[in-house]
């Protein structure tokens, strides 16, 4: 097969697919999102012999002859915000979005899916689709301006958590447990510059120091706890939290097939943490989760698992979706 695959070249885990793709046989190329482009009613090169019978073509050309695009990235572009750093901006995000789905409508599999990816970059979405669906979720408030915040805060109990609704690997994460917090994150320069932003605040849950990562792969799931650093209450490991070997109950890995078969997706990293009652709450889903950290805690090589998913679903020829129920396979 000749598999595309977006992100970064340098990227540690576009370089193992790449790997496990070439060692199993198959022609790996990786497209970054800023080389994509479209065409509309133009005719393709006189020597592309692979020319397909479609009103629109896409570049590069490893991506217009890909019989399966693999996303290893989120489709986020570097714009500017004072000191802030890089943020989306939401017209390359929509036309990245975009030209994915129209490849994937003539027939080229897409893995996650460009819906999939539309539902799981933003947070309120995501986590609306898994609340409409019964699964057990923060409290959550989205407000725009300050007033805003300092009422959801009372509303969540005085002890929430902000987050970017577009963001990952818990940076831009702050915690509004005071007064002197909350003023303390009104104050920095990126939230003054930009009044009226949408704030995305969640109730902040009470746990023993740890949470879960459930990674997701059709019906198998791998499994890792990531307990916090101490003093700090973000467990992500790329705040500072510490991987560890992690056999999650039954309940928790049914909950974890269905939030990610809430946002259609194939791949995806479950969050969940214990509530103070014992319940496994789910903290949100991302549809290009990295399995760096897993694969330091768990007997499985998850690049070349990923790899034979892509032919399982997209070499055998099956363009549908390779979803599973929560009653499919037991997970390893």
């Amino acid at each position: 097969m000749r598999v595309a695959v977006v992100g970064e070249p340098a990227g540690w885990h576009v370089g193992r697919l790449t790997a496990a793709l070439e060692a199993r046989g198959h022609l790996a190329s990786v497209v970054r999102w800023s080389e994509i482009t479209a065409g509309i009613g133009v005719a393709p090169p006189a020597d592309d012999s692979t020319a397909r019978d479609a009103p629109d073509r896409f570049g590069p050309r490893a991506l217009n002859e890909a019989d399966a695009i693999v996303v290893r990235g989120m489709p986020g572009a570097a714009g500017f915000l004072g000191k802030a750093g890089p943020v989306d901006r939401l017209e390359e995000v929509v036309f990245r979005m975009d030209a994915l789905g129209r490849i994937a409508s003539r027939g080229t599999r897409v893995i996650n899916s460009p819906r999939s990816l539309e539902f799981a970059i933003d947070k309120y979405l995501s986590l609306a689709r898994l609340a409409a669906t019964g699964l057990p979720v923060p409290r959550t408030l989205v407000v725009q301006d300050a007033a805003g915040v300092a009422a959801a805060r009372e509303q969540l109990g005085g002890d929430c958590v902000v987050k970017p609704l577009f963001g990952s690997r818990g940076r831009g994460l702050h915690r509004l447990d005071s007064r002197d917090a909350m003023a303390d994150w009104l104050d920095l320069p990126e939230i003054r510059q930009r009044p009226g932003q949408v704030v995305y605040l969640q109730e902040f849950i009470r746990h023993e120091g740890w949470d879960a990562r459930l990674f997701t792969l059709g019906s198998r799931v791998f499994a890792m706890r990531r307990r916090a650093a101490p003093g700090d209450w973000r467990a992500n490991v790329a705040r500072g939290g510490l991987p560890e070997p992690f056999a999650p109950p039954p309940e928790w890995i049914d909950l974890a097939r269905r939030a990610a078969a809430a946002l259609e997706t194939e791949i995806a990293g479950v969050d969940l943490v214990s509530a103070p009652d014992g319940r496994p709450v789910v903290l949100e889903v991302n549809a290009v989760p990295g399995w760096r950290a897993l694969e330091t805690v768990v007997a499985a090589d998850i690049a070349a698992e990923v790899v034979r998913h892509v032919e399982t679903t997209a070499g055998s020829g099956d363009r549908a979706l390779a979803h599973t129920s929560p009653d499919g396979a037991p997970s390893p």
